[in-house]
């Protein structure tokens, strides 16, 4: 059985998911529009990054993000790190397929139930898009998928005092896991650590 584990941090994943998941804006969408969702493939690397600055930009972070096509590249899909979907919106049948939103994943592994984990780094769907239940059916998509890879869990961050997003994800099934607290080291940290 699928658990959903909800933790608690500064992540800014958990920003992202508060806000494109419970935003609900007005949208000229039509009754025939359709949404589809599809791994990402090499040459999805750009838009990629397209759809990570637009979230940096979101969060007041733009100046973080530091990450390059390139890289985007090498990591996804060479050594594959990582691993994206794309949401993709149809107006109607006449109509081109526009990508909306992404979500970004990784495998982890409980040594305790024996088995991998998906975790959620990030999940973005464009402004115009929002409040159609796009973010909520890329997040309902990496369960599905969670559980056809046989994981033990589904994880991912909100920072504590988002009581919306926690009460939204509590609704799905997620529980929050109190009891830890996150560490990072990066930068400097990082280096200086693995100079020890």
């Amino acid at each position: 059985m699928l658990s959903l584990t909800l933790w608690f941090g500064s992540f800014h994943s958990a920003i992202c998911l508060h806000f494109f998941l419970l935003s609900f804006l007005p949208c000229p969408i039509s009754m025939t529009a359709t949404f589809q969702i599809r791994p990402a493939k090499p040459s999805d690397a750009g838009l990629i990054l397209s759809f990570i600055k637009a979230l940096a930009e979101y969060e007041k972070l733009a100046h973080e993000v530091t990450a390059t096509e390139e890289q985007l590249h090498k990591n996804l899909f060479e050594h594959k790190y990582a691993e994206v979907v794309i949401g993709y919106h149809k107006e109607s049948d006449a109509s081109e397929e526009v990508p909306v939103g992404f979500a970004l994943f990784f495998h982890n592994f409980s040594t305790f139930v024996g088995k991998p984990g998906i975790y959620l780094e990030d999940l973005f769907v464009l402004k115009e898009y929002r409040g159609f239940g796009y973010g909520k059916k890329l997040l309902t998509h990496l369960a599905k998928l969670a559980r056809d890879r046989d994981c033990g869990r589904y994880e991912w961050v909100v920072l504590d005092w988002n009581e919306p997003s926690i009460a939204f994800y509590k609704a799905l099934g997620a529980e929050p896991q109190k009891q830890w607290i996150i560490q990072r080291v990066d930068g400097k940290a990082l280096d200086d650590l693995a100079n020890m």
